[in-house]
């Protein structure tokens, strides 16, 4: 039976490529998108290209009303599409970013950072827990700036050390299912991720580069295959824990 995985945030950056690295070791796709629909259709065609089924649906994961129904959109998919009544792997990808000092952060900009970071990783998962198989996997997405800081990031840094936190009990709770739950944390990464500051910012990127111990930024190709090994069954005895893939930055 092949396995399934299903990755919010799948149509571009770190869930594009965690969604390729799946497909090259044979794994068949479930993936969200906010707004992008052709980049999603892209990326589906590059998983058919490998010869591994793929839908892409639409997703707001900051909007947690909308995910009883996104929930029986997956069940109707499951069905229809992969003939399975769940799936195996759960990637909580998708994500903003907002830059502001604390100072002149506003109460719109955290919630929104909150509805998506937090409150819809905790209430998607909920929604979607009674289709991932028992002996799963999920994979939370953090950031190095749970660890070190950044001046602009409070409230996003923020929202993902709750998101560490989270996965340790949703480890202890989900472990009598088989279902183990780590948290990746990339450091910077070239991507359109927050304006694409750190791809695009010549000053940033030398500056990421200097304090980083392998010598440069990240790229998503450096997170996706990574992710998906940690999905494998080489990884099964591993729950519970914080994964930092950042290069050595600030080590």
């Amino acid at each position: 039976m092949n396995r399934i995985a299903l990755i919010t945030g799948a149509s571009r950056g770190l869930g594009r490529s965690t969604a390729l690295a799946l497909a090259s070791r044979g794994v068949d796709i479930i993936g969200t998108y906010h707004s992008h629909r052709t980049e999603a259709d892209a990326t589906r065609a590059e998983i058919t290209g490998l010869g591994r089924k793929a839908i892409m649906l639409p997703l707001d994961a900051g909007q947690a009303a909308t995910f009883g129904a996104f929930a029986a959109e997956v069940t109707a998919a499951l069905a229809t599409t992969f003939g399975r009544p769940s799936f195996d792997y759960l990637v909580n990808n998708a994500g903003m970013g907002a830059h502001a000092p604390f100072a002149e952060t506003t109460e719109a900009q955290f919630d929104s950072l909150m509805n998506v970071h937090l409150k819809g990783v905790f209430f998607l998962t909920q929604a979607l827990l009674p289709h991932l198989a028992d002996g799963g996997r999920i994979v939370n997405i953090s950031s190095g700036l749970a660890r070190f800081t950044f001046p602009g990031y409070s409230a996003y840094g923020a929202m993902k050390g709750a998101i560490e936190v989270l996965t340790r009990y949703l480890a202890r709770e989900l472990g009598a299912r088989g279902i183990a739950v780590n948290v990746v944390a990339p450091g910077a990464i070239a991507t359109d991720f927050g304006g694409g500051r750190v791809r695009d910012d010549k000053a940033l990127n030398a500056f990421v580069a200097s304090v980083t111990a392998l010598g440069r930024v990240g790229v998503p190709e450096d997170i996706g295959p990574a992710v998906a090994a940690l999905l494998g069954d080489d990884n099964r005895w591993i729950t519970g824990q914080r994964i930092e893939i950042s290069g050595g930055m600030f080590v």
